[in-house]
């Protein structure tokens, strides 16, 4: 503002409710309008693409402006939202006809990324989070990191500490909107920053002991945190205080929905990175869509709240097998009762979000309309109850003793409400007829009121003869009559004219003003009475959030179970045994989303995968690693991701796409596929890939699943080929990372590892070559691979026709080289322990030479089929050299007499 420039009561307002909510878009109301100022004026302009304008400010120079009407806020508030910003929505907290000065203004609300409850920007099918992180500081909490998160759209609130390794792979699986964190972490803000969500800085006290607790003790009026099991989550307090300040900040206070702090329980769900979330294409494609994830495709819920249950069982897998067979128990039961299953569906179609809606509730931002959607939901529980009651399935019978019928909400909403209730109060009509005597006399007025108005236009054209007489009403004039020229001479002296047009003039009279004073007052006072027992009836349904909130998760219960049965008999899959072995024996099992993409008629070629380290399995010889070799295209892949996906779908209690299967309890599943970069963090594709790999060896048990499509290709042949070997026999013989692995490879030469160690065995997909082409059998068999076909899938892929000859052409040379190392041979193992050389098969390879071992420094050649004789000549004088025998002079000169040959 400009020196000496004085500033208008409006501005000094502004500024006032900017400072108490800095970092935030200010939406101030003025009227009809939401307007922002300055920066928030440009930042608005920019993101909604709306008009810049300018102001004068007083005496001050001209300041931003940008604004638009207050009934396109929901049109406009995702996008600001979505834009990563926080917007402070102000309101006019006073009645502009009351003000003495300057009307009354406040904010209402704080809308986030992360905490939204406008029905309108959520996502009924996934949760919006946001996550407060502490780091621990203190000598015992070193290391450890506090987490919390909260769903302000359903009241769901968890606390937990993990390891400051795991925070990562927490925030991908809670997959939050925000992130609160302390304002002084900066390299951890920034670290944050690059992860999918909105890194929101807050004060160092906000992460306080002493604060958060407080925080916590106010909020749930106890006493103590005991009752919660969580008392001695210090760090995870701290976080929790923080999230749940943060929330009630947005929220003014209002957060009734919130009711209980749940620890999140890490140990009994399966570990899942971001490589393997990413590469299993759980809930997102490779390129970020959902279409061609599982979820997309397993996803047959009728209700929001099924659906976001069934992604979070799809992301938090368990790991015991009791919780397990719980809910397989339960899937069995509606996959075997066709009719059961059916009606359920048919009833949980009709239910609402309860559970958003509940939050809504007792927030105090809801409609008519959502009341309505309230009742109804509820109405469908007495049919969903009766159907499972007395169940023989434990699951399902205790979810449906759990649900309460609600009968005496259902009654007061009845009455009270009106059957087409409107979505917003302001319209008029919620209250439902007869149920308040004031409000029927108010609007038999209004009703009575048309009648009045065509009986006195009816009077007073028979008086003066004008049969054309009209009555209007406007803003400005209120009620009027309406005279064309035509007439306009026959107008008594007793009507007062307002108002002149092109063709007609508009008078008023004493009888129209008066009634005008009536409609107006009823108008107003029922508007009033409406909103007074609205507000009552919802202060009376808000005390029962809480029984609607446990309604709503049972509802979501018993949709998730009702959608995994539908899609086993959809699909005919088939109930696992799950158990604490390590045994892994899928028979004929299948890709669930490759499967279900195929084009009508095209079957889907199925394939068994049986690994048991521990010998468990009558047969007695199922490896602990499958080495599966066979060429591009020919289905490794898919077989490396289906055998993932079923362990997937064992552990959240699904049936799977097989004919059968056995799984062993996995902890982890860890993937290691396809090529990428990191460029913006300086990491080349390899590194990508060995730090992938290195994540694998560092953090995998016994109890793993690992599944590696290529480790080693983004390096020179001889380095990847060794590292990896080296991997293979690590996970061979380390035994507390000796997990159940398939190792998918183009390195022919590691199917000699079979024949070396007891716990790995062969498998290539079959193909065939017909016609000069190679048919894709897809089949997984016994044996390794000796070719991959790579120019032919070149030529598939359209490379022009010299490529692909000059191709085969070198491919035929380098084919004819060999190079070979003894195999009594040995190679230091780095340990001072000699191991064994590689030997490899004496098949034709496609790698760039047939390499028999793989000793220290040795040199390809790429060219010349034909061998020269000179060097042929060198290389017999030097089998017969004895170089240990030999002085330093005798080896001068014999290498004197080898260089003379080479000249020659």
């Amino acid at each position: 503002m400009a020196k000496g420039a004085k500033e208008t009561p409006l501005m000094r307002q502004y500024r006032k409710i900017k400072e108490r909510h800095e970092g935030a878009l200010l939406l101030f109301r003025m009227g009809d309008f939401y307007e922002t100022f300055e920066e928030d004026a440009k930042t608005v302009a920019r993101v909604l693409g709306i008009t810049l304008t300018k102001r004068s400010n007083g005496k001050a120079a001209e300041i931003p402006l940008a604004g638009f009407p207050h009934h396109s806020l929901d049109a406009h508030l995702p996008k600001l939202v979505a834009a990563g910003l926080r917007v402070a929505i102000c309101e006019q907290v006073e009645d502009p006809k009351l003000a003495r000065t300057i009307v009354k203004r406040d904010v209402v609300e704080v809308v986030t990324p992360g905490v939204i409850l406008h029905d309108g920007m959520l996502d009924p099918r996934r949760s919006t989070y946001v996550v407060a992180l502490r780091w621990g500081s203190s000598r015992t909490e070193k290391g450890r990191v506090g987490a919390s998160f909260v769903d302000a759209s359903t009241g769901e609130f968890r606390v937990v500490e993990v390891d400051e390794a795991r925070v990562a792979d927490l925030l991908l699986t809670i997959a939050p909107a925000e992130v609160l964190v302390d304002k002084k972490q900066r390299d951890r803000i920034r670290d944050l920053k690059a992860g999918s969500f909105v890194v929101t800085p807050q004060e160092d006290w906000a992460f306080g002991f002493d604060f958060a607790y407080e925080t916590l003790l106010r909020h749930f009026k106890t006493h103590s945190l005991k009752g919660f099991g969580t008392d001695e989550l210090r760090l995870g307090l701290c976080a929790a205080g923080a999230a749940l300040h943060y929330v009630s900040e947005t929220q003014k206070g209002k957060l009734p929905q919130v009711r209980r702090l749940q620890r999140y329980a890490t140990a009994d769900h399966m570990a899942l990175d971001p490589q393997t979330k990413r590469n299993l294409e759980l809930t997102g494609g490779i390129m970020g869509a959902q279409e061609g994830s599982l979820i997309a495709m397993l996803d047959a819920t009728k209700t929001a709240m099924g659906a976001r249950m069934l992604r979070r069982w799809l992301v938090r897998p368990l790991c015991r097998v009791d919780q397990i067979e719980q809910r397989l128990d339960a899937v069995d039961a509606l996959a075997s009762d066709n009719d059961l299953r059916r009606n359920l569906r048919d009833e949980l179609a009709s239910v609402a979000d309860l559970e958003r809606l509940s939050a809504r509730l007792a927030a105090g931002r809801v409609g008519p309309r959502d009341v309505q959607q309230l009742r109804q939901t509820l109405e469908q529980i007495g049919p969903i109850k009766a159907m499972l009651s007395g169940h023989g399935c434990d699951s399902l019978r205790k979810a449906a003793d759990g649900l309460s019928l609600c009968l005496d909400v259902v009654d007061r909403i009845s009455a009270s409400c009106a059957d087409e209730a409107p979505a917003k109060l302001g319209d008029g009509g919620c209250i439902k007829e007869e149920f308040n005597d004031e409000l029927d006399e108010l609007r038999g007025l209004l009703r009575d009121g048309k009648g009045y108005i065509e009986r006195l236009r009816n009077q007073e054209a028979e008086r003066t003869g004008i049969t054309s007489l009209k009555v209007g009403q406007n803003k400005v004039f209120g009620y009027y009559l309406e005279v064309t020229n035509a007439h306009k001479d026959k107008a008594p002296s007793d009507w007062t004219r307002k108002q002149t047009l092109v063709n007609a003039e508009r008078y008023i009279t004493p009888s129209l003003k008066e009634f005008e004073e009536k409609v107006l007052s009823a108008e107003e006072r029922i508007g009033s009475l409406e909103q007074q027992l609205f507000e009552t009836l919802c202060l009376a349904l808000a005390e029962e959030a809480a029984t609607f909130g446990r309604n709503a998760s049972l509802l979501g219960l018993i949709d998730t179970f009702a959608c995994l049965a539908e899609q086993a008999i959809r699909h005919n899959y088939v109930r696992p045994t799950v158990d604490d072995s390590c045994v892994l024996d899928i028979h004929e099992g299948r890709h669930p989303v490759v499967e279900h993409a195929l084009p009508p008629g095209e079957p889907f070629i199925p394939n068994s995968v049986c690994l048991d380290p521990s010998g468990e399995l009558e047969q007695g010889d199922a490896p602990q690693m499958l080495v599966i070799t066979g060429p591009n295209m020919a289905g490794k892949s898919v077989v490396l991701r289906q055998t993932g996906l079923i362990v997937l779908l064992a552990q959240i209690g699904s049936f799977v796409p097989a004919t059968s299967a056995r799984i062993g309890v996995v902890d982890r599943i860890f993937t290691r596929v396809g090529a990428h970069d990191n460029l913006a963090a300086g990491e080349s594709t390899f590194l990508v890939e060995m730090n992938e790999t290195a994540n694998i060896l560092n953090n995998a048990t016994e109890r793993s699943l690992i599944l590696l499509d290529e480790v080693g290709r983004g390096t020179s042949t001889f380095d990847g080929l060794s590292i990896a070997w080296a991997l293979a026999e690590y996970l061979h013989e380390t035994p507390h990372v000796a997990a159940r692995t398939l190792f998918a490879t183009h390195y022919h030469e590691l199917n000699a590892l079979a024949q070396r160690l007891p716990r790995i065995a062969n498998a290539r997909v079959q193909v065939q070559e017909h016609g000069g082409k190679v048919i894709f059998l897809r089949r997984l068999v016994p044996g390794g691979a000796d070719h991959s076909f790579g120019i032919e899938v070149a030529r598939m892929a359209g490379l022009p026709e010299a490529v692909v000859v000059r191709a085969r052409e070198v491919m035929a040379h380098l084919e004819n080289q060999r190079a070979e190392v003894p195999d009594e041979e040995a190679v230091s193992s780095g340990d001072g322990e000699a191991r064994p050389q590689p030997v490899v098969a004496a098949q034709p390879s496609s790698q760039a030479a047939q390499v028999q071992a793989i000793p220290s420094g040795m040199q390809m050649t790429f060219f010349g089929a034909q061998p020269d004789p000179a060097m042929e000549a060198v290389r017999n004088a030097l089998d017969g050299v004895d170089i240990n025998s030999m002085t330093p002079v005798q080896a001068l000169l014999k290498l004197a007499e080898l260089k003379a040959m080479a000249d020659e």
